[in-house]
């Protein structure tokens, strides 16, 4: 059997016979896992840390699974959702399924398949995890940019020359290779390919540059 992907394993479902057997599942291969009787326990105690996933019935008491589903929409949604029902609860578990859940497995559950979804969710929300994480800290390296620095940078990630920068920006070639070498210190790239992979990774790709305002010729470097 191959290692289980890390993350937490959130369980709810009002039958404590079901909800015991889907947490002692997880556990058999090393995931932590938290159980919940209901919807509403469950929302005041999550607070996404970090990869999970969420195996829910469909049924519960006082909030069903598709009340659960548009909560967790506003707080996190992101968060994988794998809805176990019963027969009777296949349209509402199809609902959740069209509301973007991972998968709908019917009770009883074969051991084997519920596991193959979870380590499908938690690799899918590691994957989010690290994303988001790349974004913050090509965002943050970004700030460190003038905004006339930023105008440039996308100008160059899109592959422009420095002549073509300072046709857009009415700046001298000299200017523009100053800004350069600025924005390539600041941001501890090397190349301007690092430059435009960072931009994607930032979640502001060179595509979206914004347009040149008009500026004297005789800027400074910086």
């Amino acid at each position: 059997m191959t290692s289980a992907p890390a993350g937490t394993v959130y369980v709810v479902d009002d039958d404590p016979a079901i909800r015991e057997a889907i947490a002692v599942l997880a556990r058999s291969v090393h995931l932590p896992a938290r159980e919940f009787d209901s919807a509403l326990a469950f929302l005041e105690a999550y607070t996404p840390a970090g990869p999970a996933c969420l195996v829910t019935d469909v049924c519960l008491p006082g909030m069903d699974g598709l009340e659960l589903q548009q909560a967790l929409a506003e707080r996190d949604p992101g968060l994988p959702v794998i809805v176990v029902s019963g027969h009777g609860d296949i349209a509402m578990a199809v609902e959740m399924m069209r509301r973007g859940a991972l998968d709908f497995i019917e009770k009883p559950f074969r051991n084997h398949v519920l596991l193959a979804r979870i380590r499908e969710a938690l690799e899918r929300d590691a994957e989010r995890w690290r994303r988001q994480r790349a974004e913050a800290g090509a965002a943050l390296r970004l700030a460190r940019l003038t905004p006339r620095e930023t105008e440039v940078a996308h100008h160059l990630a899109r592959g422009e020359s420095n002549k073509q920068v300072a046709r857009a920006f009415a700046l001298s070639p000299r200017t523009v290779e100053a800004h350069r070498a600025s924005i390539l210190r600041k941001l501890e790239v090397r190349s301007v390919a690092g430059l435009a992979t960072l931009l994607l990774a930032a979640g502001a790709g060179a595509a979206a540059a914004p347009a040149p305002e008009p500026c004297s010729s005789t800027e400074s470097p910086p």
